[in-house]
Parts: C-alpha cells; structure tokens; sequence
C-alpha cells in the first residue's frame, strides 16, 4: 500500500476519532447528571483536553484528506500535546488524585495514534513534496 493511501486512511480514522471524541466527551462535560456519573472519577483537565481536541482531531483529518502540509504540523501538535497531558495526568496520579483505569489506556491509545499519524504523514510528504500549502 503506498504511503498516500495509508494517510488518507489514517485520516479518515483521525475524523472519526475526532468525531467520536466530541460526542463522548461533551457528554461527559455536559450531559445530564446521571449521564456524568457514568464516568466516574474523570479528571477535569483530561476531559477538557480531549473534549477540545477531538475538534483538533476532525481538522488534521480533513488536512491530510487534502494533503495540507499544515496537516503534518497540525498531528504532531496533537501528539506533543496528548503525551503532556499524559505526564500532567501522572503528576494528578502520584499526587492522590482521582482517577479511573480506563483514562491510563484512553491516553495510551491516543499518544500511539497521533504518534503514528505525524510519522506516516511526515512520511508521505517527503515522498509527495509537490502537495499542497
């Protein structure tokens, strides 16, 4: 498969994941009462982070379906800021803090993405130079 085709699958993946981050985590922020104890103890700054990222997520998706090169910077925006907020979210969980398991694999699953997407798409772009701004 060439480098392209798995960038505009990763994208695609990346506006998905954007999409469903948004839903789930304005859910969490703004649903009813009932629907926020549902997440148990959720950190507030990871929750916002997420929140807010997904919109990131749905922008450097649809960047690199256009090849913008924008888009690369754009993903490792995402990455950096994923994993400081993973080291934030350390800090809360050494200090005492509460927490729920599941946001250790949440942050994982999203650090290797991003990962991931800024290193096939920087990839790409060296193969493609002729892509656009």
């Amino acid at each position: 498969m060439n480098a392209n085709r798995i960038v505009n699958w990763m994208a695609v993946a990346a506006i998905a994941f954007g999409v469903v981050t948004v839903l789930t985590g304005g859910r969490a922020l703004f649903g009813s009462l009932e629907t926020r104890a549902d997440f148990g103890k959720a950190v507030p700054f990871v929750l916002w982070f997420n929140f807010l990222a997904g919109f990131v997520y749905i922008v450097a998706g649809v960047g690199l379906l256009l090849c913008r090169h924008w888009a690369v910077y754009t993903s490792l925006f995402v990455a950096v800021s994923t994993i400081l907020v993973f080291v934030a979210f350390g800090v809360h969980v050494i200090g005492g803090g509460a927490f729920e398991r599941r946001t250790i694999f949440a942050l994982t699953i999203r650090s290797l993405f991003w990962i991931a997407v800024t290193i096939v798409s920087i990839r790409a772009m060296k193969k493609t130079p002729n892509l656009g701004p």
